[in-house]
């Protein structure tokens, strides 16, 4: 009996593992023909979010990019385009390195998830009412070790592990993305 409970677990755990899989294949594959061939940065910006929240059940999204239009001490990142954001006055829309969260992430290149969000901290808006998001992930978006842009979610839930490994894939693929655009600006400016 023990062994067949043993096989049953065991099938079970393949069985979320194929599944786990086959929603991280068909996701990046959507958002790989999404993204392919777009030529706008503010495009980008909210398609992502608008088609990334409910894929990660999140209900609240921002999107910073890199600015490096400035001289190389004031570099920093500006808010590109947002999901369902309520903007607040104490609440800058620019970070330079190092500042906030986004900032830090940006310094760092690492991923920040916060689970035990304070309740003053934000609050995530509708027409019916409001409510504290329980996590808030933030991810650096990385091309050849620099950073191109910061994208925060915050969400009622916590982001699964599932979630996590697609965010840290998209990114990348964002990063590529974004790397793209900038390119072809560059070269329309030389033009």
């Amino acid at each position: 009996k023990d062994n067949l409970n043993e096989m049953i677990r065991n099938l079970k755990d393949t069985t979320l593992k194929n599944a786990e899989q086959d929603w991280l294949k068909t996701n990046r594959a959507k958002f790989s023909r999404m993204l392919q061939g777009q030529k706008d940065l503010l495009t980008v910006g909210r398609l992502i979010l608008s088609e990334l929240a409910p894929v990660v059940s999140a209900q609240q999204g921002v999107f910073y990019i890199m600015d490096t239009a400035t001289k190389q001490e004031e570099a920093g990142l500006k808010l590109l385009a947002s999901y369902a954001y309520k903007e607040r006055k104490n609440i800058d829309n620019k970070f330079r390195l190092g500042e906030g969260l986004v900032g830090q992430c940006a310094l760092e290149k690492e991923k920040i998830l916060l689970t035990e969000v304070p309740n003053d901290y934000i609050k995530i808006t509708s027409g019916l009412g409001e409510g504290n998001p329980l996590n808030i992930i933030v991810l650096p978006i990385v091309f050849e070790g620099a950073v191109k842009a910061v994208m925060e979610l915050a969400s009622f839930d916590r982001f699964s592990p599932t979630h996590e490994t697609f965010l840290d894939q998209l990114t990348e693929s964002i990063g590529i993305v974004l790397n793209t655009i900038e390119a072809n600006m560059r070269t329309e400016d030389l033009l």
